[in-house]
Formats: structure tokens, C-alpha cells, sequence
């Protein structure tokens, strides 16, 4: 898994930039309904995403992360209402936001039942939460690249539809409505990505063995384009609607 405080510096771009963060946020805020207040965005990294939420008028922006350094980045962009914190425990009311926010978190969290039910806790009845969800499953554009990772991808992915919407309805959380967008400039390329894998990345993605990481990069790099872009991503976004009345108390399952 990659070191996010020493990631930081460098994350922005090597993940898209700023025509990415804007098509995330413009799909974010198509969900989000206009009365919404506040919002909070866990797990917000830099803030790239987050900061394009402050253009809406009346609305409270606030973000969470666990990594100091993404912290501080996010309240240069977004301001004061940035916080470091554990997204297991997030230091808000219960029922006291109007929207919360998960873009590509879920998928990197074994624990999300636990981050799925802090964010039903904290938000109103009537509150939507929004998350993507099959986050890697959305780099799959049926590429060359694409068929050479097919044997070593996990299986069991952290933020699959289903787990989320089991998990979610344990919560009071409904589905509501969905969006997708294209995350514009991860297009892969066989060098980068050889490099990208080799030095740990994609590690909830990949389930690589001894030996998998020097085979699959191996491959990558016997393939023609070396440094030919694949075509782009299609990230979804499901929100969900935080029931007015309590539901009945069942536990979540992910089978």
C-alpha cells in the first residue's frame, strides 16, 4: 500500500489533475441535493476534489483525512474546515451533516462496514451519502493492458456494489441515485504502470504473489506503445438517502 504522506507531494499529478478532480466533483454535486448545507469529504486527500465543492453557494464544505500531509495540502485549497482524522471515527455529531462524501476511498479500506456506518451516524435523516464504487473494476476498458492484469486482479473488491449496498442498508442508507464520469488522464500506459506495480502500487487491485510482480511487469514491458495512453476510466457514483425513521437493526453481510 502506498505511503500517503510521502505520497502527497506527488499525488495530484500522478492521478489526473485537475480535469480528473473536476468531472469527479461536477458528478459529486449533480447528487447533492441544492438544500444540502454541509457536506463532508472523507478521505479527502489534497482537497483537489474537495475545493471545486466550495463553488456552490451556501454550502458548508468540510473534509477528513487520515494523512497529515494530504491534510494540510486540502486546507491550503479548501480552508479551516479541514481536519486530520480516522474516517472509522469522524469527529462530528451524530446526525449533524447534510451530505458526505467518499471518492475513491471505499476500495482501499478492508474496515469499510465501519466507515459506512460513521458516515450514516453523522448525517440527518434525509442526508445522502456518496460514494463511488467499483473503483478498479472502472480501469477495465478491455485493453491490452487490461487482458495481461486479468489473472492477478482481486476478487473480492472492498467497494463492490453489492457490499456497499448491504452494508449501507444496515444503516438506514437507500439507494438514490447514480452518476458516472471519466477520469480524465489515467489512461494507462505499459511503462508507467510496469514502474507503478513494481514499486508497490495498485495493491488493492492486484492480488500478486511471490514472483507476480516481476512476471506482470515483465509482460507489461514486452508490449507495443510502451508509452501510448489506454483510453480513460469510467468511474460510478451511487448516492444514498439516510432514512427518516429509524431501521430495523440487522447485521451487514458481505455474502
Amino acid at each position: 500500500m502506498l505511503d500517503y504522506e510521502e505520497q502527497a507531494a506527488i499525488y495530484d499529478a500522478t492521478r489526473g489533475g485537475v480535469p480528473r478532480a473536476e468531472a469527479a466533483a461536477t458528478a459529486v454535486l449533480e447528487l447533492i441535493p441544492r438544500t444540502a448545507g454541509t457536506v463532508l469529504d472523507i478521505g479527502c486527500g489534497t482537497g483537489l476534489v474537495t475545493a471545486r465543492y466550495t463553488g456552490r453557494a451556501g454550502l458548508r464544505v468540510l473534509g477528513v483525512d487520515a494523512a497529515l500531509a494530504m491534510a494540510r495540502l486540502a486546507a491550503d485549497r479548501v480552508g479551516p474546515g479541514i481536519v486530520q482524522g480516522d474516517v472509522r471515527r469522524l469527529p462530528f455529531a451524530t446526525a449533524s451533516l447534510d451530505a458526505v462524501t467518499a471518492v475513491w476511498v471505499l476500495h482501499l479500506l478492508p474496515d469499510a462496514p465501519a466507515v459506512i456506518a460513521e458516515c450514516a451516524r453523522v448525517l440527518r435523516p434525509g442526508g445522502v451519502f456518496v460514494t463511488t464504487v467499483d473503483k478498479d473494476a472502472g480501469h477495465d476498458v478491455g485493453s491490452d493492458v487490461d487482458a495481461l492484469l486479468a489473472p492477478f486482479r482481486t476478487r473480492e473488491a472492498h467497494d463492490a456494489e453489492g457490499r456497499v449496498l448491504r452494508q449501507a442498508a444496515s444503516h438506514g442508507l437507500r439507494p438514490a441515485a447514480e452518476a458516472r464520469f471519466a477520469g480524465h488522464g489515467q489512461g494507462r500506459t505499459p511503462r508507467d504502470l510496469a514502474a507503478r506495480i513494481a514499486a508497490g502500487g495498485f495493491a488493492s487491485a492486484l492480488a500478486l504473489q511471490d514472483g507476480d510482480v516481476e512476471t506482470l511487469a515483465g509482460r507489461l514491458t514486452a508490449l507495443p506503445g510502451q508509452d501510448t495512453a489506454r483510453p480513460d476510466p469510467v468511474y460510478r457514483l451511487l448516492a444514498l438517502v439516510k432514512d427518516f425513521a429509524p431501521a430495523a437493526s440487522t447485521p451487514a453481510s458481505d455474502h
